[in-house]
């Protein structure tokens, strides 16, 4: 079964470049509570999208409100996220992040393995899915307390493992520059498998490979490509930004 959607692409990075609601709203899931059982619960799933997501959205909309960031889209938030108070930082990059999560889980048997050129280029820079899936494992499991761990899209088009703490996004442009533009994310915070796992961190990062919508993530790959102008004429870059400023500092 493949589970597709009518626009790929991360509300974040390309849909509203500018928001005319002035408020954010919470994406309704893909699939009903229970689809990803037996790795994650259907309370769980209820739970994490509607209070926990359904709180970030809220509480985002109430950080910008009144400020300069009303009415900006998610991505030009993120350019100023270093400016604004850390209500702005958590809630904002909770909102996106779970938008993300979701999209990239399906039910069991929707794609067991990477599809498309996704699957060749993890096969080109890591050697195998094998050995991805063992990285993208190790990375997790040395996220101390609450965070993220990620597949990105670096600005050379390239892909990196990386993670991040509490909600702070990939894309969230801190000390002058970004960690890539997430294509595969996995939430590790408590919320998202305590009530199946409890402290089986493990557990719950060797199942996430059972639910992972890979049509989703290789659409997102090319997402990712068009936002960095990968086809070398950066005259197609979005925002009007050349590919190479947002360079990660070494």
């Amino acid at each position: 079964m493949q589970i597709k959607r009518k626009n790929s692409t991360l509300a974040y990075i390309k849909t509203e470049l500018k928001n005319p609601t002035k408020m954010f709203e919470l994406p309704p899931l893909p699939y009903t509570y229970d689809a990803l059982e037996p790795y994650i619960d259907a309370t769980t799933v209820e739970i994490h999208h509607d209070r926990h997501h359904g709180t970030y959205t809220g509480a985002l909309n109430v950080a910008i409100k009144g400020t300069p960031l009303e009415g900006k889209s998610i991505i030009e938030i993120f350019d100023e996220i270093e400016n604004y108070p850390a209500a702005v930082r958590n809630n904002g990059g909770g909102y996106a992040n779970h938008n993300l999560y979701w999209q990239i889980l399906a039910p069991k048997g929707t794609s067991e393995r990477p599809v498309g050129e996704i699957a060749s280029i993890i096969d080109s820079t890591y050697g195998s899915y094998e050995i991805f899936r063992d990285k993208f494992s190790d990375a997790a499991m040395g996220v101390f307390g609450s965070g993220w761990v990620w597949l990105v899209v670096k600005p050379d088009c390239s892909l990196e493992i990386c993670t991040t703490a509490l909600q702070d996004n990939p894309m969230m442009l801190l000390g002058g520059s970004r960690k890539g533009y997430p294509i595969l994310g996995l939430d590790l915070w408590e919320h998202a498998y305590y009530l199946s796992y409890q402290n089986r961190r493990v557990e719950y990062i060797k199942n996430f490979f059972h639910i992972i919508n890979w049509y989703i993530v290789d659409s997102l790959y090319h997402d990712a490509l068009l936002y960095y102008g990968c086809d070398n004429d950066s005259t197609n870059a979005p925002l009007g930004k050349e590919p190479q400023q947002d360079m990660e500092k070494e």
